[in-house]
């Protein structure tokens, strides 16, 4: 049975908080899958950090751990969580739609004449 999508979007929003789990993402979008070592020589994080960051990343589902040569672990990208989260904000952003427009039909209505918003 699937996460439910809040929690899946909580973990993501958890994850997605830290700078240094962000641009370890940032990296293996761009480069493709790497180990912990491979991402520590090109970001400035040390190796233990980075696979501290990995773990927490695989918890959320954001990487996936898949076993290499001589028991080096690479991680690639998984994007169906981040595709919940997505969806989640999405949902939300709908909600707010509907009060916003409300909202502002009442203040044009109260001067008389429509307002520009930024």
């Amino acid at each position: 049975m699937p996460p439910e999508p809040e929690a899946t979007a909580e973990r993501v929003f958890t994850a997605l908080a830290d700078p240094s789990r962000r641009a370890i993402l940032a990296e293996l979008a761009a480069a493709g899958p790497a180990t912990a070592t491979d991402l520590a020589d090109r970001l400035p994080i040390t190796r233990q950090a980075i696979a501290k960051h990995l773990a927490l990343l695989a918890e959320a589902g954001l990487v996936i751990a898949e076993p290499g040569e001589r028991r080096r672990v690479r991680y690639r990208l998984d994007s169906a969580p981040m595709r919940v989260a997505q969806q989640f904000l999405a949902a939300l952003a709908r909600d707010w739609d509907g009060p916003l427009a409300a909202l502002r039909h009442h203040l044009d209505t109260q001067e008389g004449k429509p307002h520009e918003y930024s």
